[in-house]
């Protein structure tokens, strides 16, 4: 028997790991820390100060490091072939592909079953897929207990930085991704809007005059960067920052709110 704990991590802040999420690394027989090519090795690299600060002296826990499959790799595959496949048909394979490398490890250092844990950015249930590659691995057949830790998503984060609140009174949010407000436009029948995993410029489809925007790079990090005001005032400010941050850093985590108005 495999037990999978999947444990939110937060932002890479030490302190936003919880108290739970502590204890379930130190119970762990095996931590896999994925590496995500030379641009992130930052990453990783915080990952395994997550694991220098947290795992007791006395812990038994081994750790492992394994290269991330790209799902840029899968993109040009699929760009060979008779038709060209969909994103979310590349995105399906591409977790296909993790899932089979996490079987391999398991096999390979757990021969015999016990605890494995992976620290996940943020939490596990918002735009990550971890529990759908866990998935893939029960289906397979392989007899597993899957258990979650949660933890601090960037929406908290960004909006504990900004000092604002996530909602409006008695009003709902939408959270989506950079592709899909540039492909699709603004919601109808939001007035706020959380975006995630914009390559960059995803707001630049709307027209300025009637957004705010809460943008936050690098949120609980030390480099953290912030900015905020009516989106036709800083919108080019922040397109300016996320190049200058990314060619510094050589990667970015970015993410933004925007309402229709700038009240609260």
């Amino acid at each position: 028997m495999i037990h999978l704990c999947l444990i939110g991590i937060g932002t890479g802040n030490p302190d936003h790991v919880t108290r739970e999420g502590e204890r379930r690394l130190n119970e762990a027989d095996l931590i896999l820390l994925p590496r995500k090519g030379d641009a992130k090795s930052d990453l990783v690299d915080l990952r395994r100060t997550l694991c220098d600060q947290l795992l007791t002296r006395d812990s038994p826990t081994k750790v492992v490091e394994f290269d991330l499959p790209q799902r840029e790799e899968k993109e040009k595959s699929a760009e060979k072939g008779s038709e060209k496949a969909t994103y979310l048909e590349v995105v399906e394979d591409w977790h296909d592909t993790i899932a089979a490398r996490w079987g391999e490890l398991i096999d390979q250092h757990l021969p015999q079953g016990g605890r494995v844990a992976l620290m996940i950015w943020g939490d596990p249930s918002l735009y990550d897929s971890s529990l759908r590659i866990a998935d893939r691995l029960e289906r397979a057949g392989r007899k597993m207990k899957l258990e979650v830790v949660p933890g601090i998503t960037s929406l908290q984060a960004l909006t504990a930085a900004h000092r604002i609140p996530l909602n409006r009174l008695a009003e709902p949010v939408v959270i989506t991704t950079g592709r899909r407000l540039r492909d699709h436009g603004w919601p109808q029948g939001a007035d706020t809007l959380v975006v995630m995993l914009d390559s960059g410029g995803a707001f630049e489809v709307l027209n300025a005059e009637h957004y705010h925007i809460w943008w936050g790079a690098y949120l609980g990090m030390p480099h953290q960067h912030l900015i905020e005001g009516p989106l036709k005032e800083v919108g080019s400010d922040i397109l300016r920052e996320r190049a200058r941050l990314r060619e510094q850093h050589g990667w970015i985590m970015d993410t933004y709110l925007l309402r229709r108005q700038p009240r609260l």
